[in-house]
């Protein structure tokens, strides 16, 4: 891996074959910028040299121009004036950052991105710009495995701050500079990937970003990839110790290079404070700030590389030298090898440092399955959290009764196995707005459907996969989706194939059911009764959506059992996750049957209590007759 990421191509050549008949576009990124911070506009030049690694020929380019969204009647101005009237418990579902602000922006505060002109080895181009779309007609098809050189020239509007880019945020910071250059559309194995910038997600090509951007002296930046020149740059970049020579001139030229990244975000502000924690055997993490507590940001620091080596242990190491934390804009929102957080939460942070596994290295598209992003984040961010709780701060105030009493009710209140998430999906589900985690990222018709569905629902399709293939078999699934798929496009169907090798099991069912539809899990316990000394316990399947159960029986003398029934589509078990307690194994129920009958060699005298999933894993929508206790 290491061989790879010092040399680019060799890089590409280590990764472009790994899986039969698997290809992938390759871009190569040289950027001049000269930032106006008085008019908030600035010029570019832009080489890109493409790589057409497909079988196909092309006849079209497709770039995005992100920033077009930010004008008055724009797309974006659309769906959300539209989501102003849809009301979820007498509220607009409409995202409270953004309401109808673009439809209030004046000429100087719209944003835009202008090609003045593009040619390919040379040669002047056609554009037609579609809103934050331009259609490129070629002059000379690009055949296959063949490079080309494109030129642009450009100019953009920085716009008042909305929603993840933009000038002068609430928070106060100057400039959030997301999504701010004409960037190249994927072109992958479902073809051109042209998304037009309505609300949300992102997709990138592979490849390597040479990045310079002037702008006034007193601006310090943070950015995707690594300063080039810190002795001309100063702000904490110098080397420890040394004398920075700054150029003369009102202009610093910053100068940023990044290898094997999908995209490039920077950040800029004159009041940014920058700190930098260092991670033994890890990344260095820097923070750039204005506003919030110190200590707020310093904890940030410190956290990151305390965390670290958990991180690394449980989902892969880290890429890349180092990984910033900027202040931007609002929220929080992930790039590679940089997040934009609006201030110092170190929730905030776990999330969006986790998507630098899971939309930063492991880069699928986050248009098409924004929940193999979001929801991965998600649980990742769960457990992340919890050893944070459990483990480190335990250990910090070990020697404090008062303040571990304080981290107790905290790891209480994030179990283990996301609750959180689970609860966030029942709220959806009664609330009517679930749509197929299939809908496109934009194409929701609700904004909390979207937000549930992607986040909590994805989240919950690996704890649930824990439950149907075992905790520690999902932990090796993640790990092996990494190492085979980091620096990739992996579609939900290349994330099935791990889970299926690593499991044993077959996993189908389970994505078409809780990708492809809204039918819902509910078993129960519908009756028992005693046959010659045994107890015999009928469940029923009240939702549509079959799974295997784990039935758990408590006895009166103190002992346990748990009758495990496979869901007949698996064609195989999970391990035996908890050793201390006997498992017996019945034959697979079938989808087509709604009743199943268990028997065990106990009187119903003997037994205490029976639960169907006893860990609260499965996402059965009524729990409440999930467990009987049997009084006499």
């Amino acid at each position: 891996m290491h061989k790879c990421l010092l040399v680019p191509a060799l890089f590409f050549s280590c990764f472009s074959f790994s899986q039969q008949g698997y290809w992938q576009q390759r871009v190569k990124y040289t950027m001049d910028v000269n930032v106006d911070a008085t008019t908030n506009r600035f010029t570019g030049k832009q080489k890109l040299e493409y790589t057409n690694n497909s079988p196909d020929t092309l006849h079209k380019l497709f770039y995005h121009l992100y920033w077009n969204a930010f004008q008055p009647g724009s797309m974006m101005d659309a769906k959300s004036l539209y989501l102003g009237t849809v009301k979820l418990n007498n509220q607009p579902d409409w995202d409270p950052r953004v309401k109808d602000r673009i439809s209030k922006l004046t000429p100087d505060e719209i944003g835009y991105q202008k090609v003045a002109s593009l040619t390919m080895n040379g040669v002047a181009q056609k554009m037609k710009v579609h809103e934050t779309i331009m259609e490129v007609e070629l002059s000379k098809p690009i055949a296959p495995k063949a490079t080309v050189a494109l030129n642009m020239d450009f100019e953009s509007q920085v716009p008042k701050q909305i929603r993840r880019s933009g000038r002068d945020a609430a928070n106060g910071v100057r400039y959030s500079m997301s999504q701010w250059y004409p960037k190249l559309c994927e072109y992958d194995r479902d073809g051109w990937d042209v998304t037009p910038y309505v609300e949300r997600e992102f997709y990138g090509v592979w490849g390597d970003f040479d990045v310079t951007i002037s702008i006034d002296k007193s601006y310090i930046i943070g950015a995707t990839g690594y300063l080039q020149n810190p002795q001309e740059i100063g702000y904490g970049y110098e080397k420890a110790g040394t004398t920075v020579a700054k150029p003369a001139g009102s202009k610093l030229k910053w100068h940023f290079k990044a290898t094997n990244v999908h995209d490039f975000v920077w950040a800029a502000d004159p009041e940014f404070k920058h700190v930098i924690k260092k991670t033994p055997g890890g990344p260095d993490f820097h923070l750039l700030y204005k506003t919030g507590s110190e200590e707020a940001w310093k904890e940030i620091g410190e956290v990151c590389v305390e965390i670290y080596p958990f991180i690394e242990k449980n989902f892969g190491a880290y890429p890349y030298r180092h990984y910033s934390i900027i202040q931007g804009g609002d929220g929080g929102m992930e790039y590679p090898m940089a997040t934009l957080v609006s201030g110092p939460s170190l929730g905030t942070v776990f999330h969006e440092l986790m998507h630098s596994w899971y939309h930063g290295v492991l880069a699928n598209n986050e248009s098409l399955y924004p929940w193999m992003d979001e929801g991965f984040a998600d649980w990742a961010t769960d457990r992340v959290q919890y050893y944070f709780n459990d483990v480190i701060q335990r250990r910090k105030f070990s020697n404090n009764p008062a303040s571990l009493r304080i981290v107790d009710s905290l790891a209480k209140a994030l179990p283990k196995y996301h609750s959180d998430v689970y609860n966030a999906y029942f709220s959806l589900w009664r609330g009517g707005v679930e749509e197929p985690l299939t809908t496109q990222a934009d194409e929701y018709q609700t904004r909390t459907g979207y937000y549930l569905g992607a986040y909590s629902k994805g989240s919950m399709y690996l704890a649930q996969l824990g439950y149907i293939a075992g905790d520690e078999t999902l932990m090796k699934i993640m790990q092996e989706y990494y190492r085979q798929w980091k620096f990739k496009h992996p579609s939900p169907n290349d994330f099935l194939r791990i889970a299926e090798k690593e499991s044993g099991l077959q996993l189908d069912w389970y994505r078409d059911y809780w990708i492809n539809t809204t039918k819902h899990i509910e078993y129960a316990i519908d009756s028992l009764w005693e046959e010659g000394g045994k107890s015999l316990i009928r469940l029923k399947r009240n939702g549509e959506m079959p799974m295997p159960v784990d039935l758990q029986f408590d006895y009166k003398d103190g002992t346990k059992e748990i009758a495990y029934v496979p869901m007949y589509l698996m064609f195989g078990e999970k391990p035996v996750e908890d050793k201390s307690i006997p498992r017996t194994v019945f034959p697979s129920w079938k989808w087509t049957h709604a009743t199943y009958i268990v028997s065990v060699n106990k009187k119903l005298s003997e037994i205490k209590t029976i639960e169907i999933d006893p860990s609260r894993r499965m996402a059965d929508v009524e729990r409440r007759n999930n467990k009987i206790d049997i009084p006499f």
